[in-house]
């Protein structure tokens, strides 16, 4: 049997008007220090979106998601956070901000494997 590790995560929100609080689930972001595992899933229900706001710009909106997840994968070219190590990224990524694209609270949990959980969470959450 494998060992259970510590993972947390945060669920990605859009939120397309600040002031009202409304927000959408878009994806979920996941560290794992121990697996090494620094990852993000997201997709966005535009019919969703449109429905707390006609004038939101989903392109912009799918342009800052991508933002999101190069940062997180620590990319070339997605600037000086995502040369930070994964624990300090994942911090970063989920610290309270008032944006468009936000997160939950952090949460904690233990799992064997850190990518199949992230899709459980996204399957859960998002979808």
């Amino acid at each position: 049997m494998q060992e259970k590790q510590l993972f947390e995560y945060a669920v990605i929100r859009v939120v397309p008007c600040v002031e009202r609080e409304e927000f959408i689930n878009a994806g979920v972001i996941l560290y794992c220090a121990a697996q090494n595992f620094l990852q993000t899933r997201f997709g966005l229900n535009e019919e969703r979106l449109r429905g707390l706001s006609a004038e939101l710009d989903i392109t912009e909106v799918q342009k800052r998601l991508d933002a999101f997840a190069q940062i997180a994968a620590g990319a070339s070219g997605a600037g000086t956070i995502a040369t930070l190590p994964a624990a300090a990224r994942f911090r970063w990524l989920t610290a309270t901000r008032s944006t468009i694209v936000q997160t939950s609270a952090v949460h904690p949990g233990l799992c064997t494997d850190a990518e199949e959980t992230l899709l459980k969470l996204y399957e859960q959450l998002v979808k």
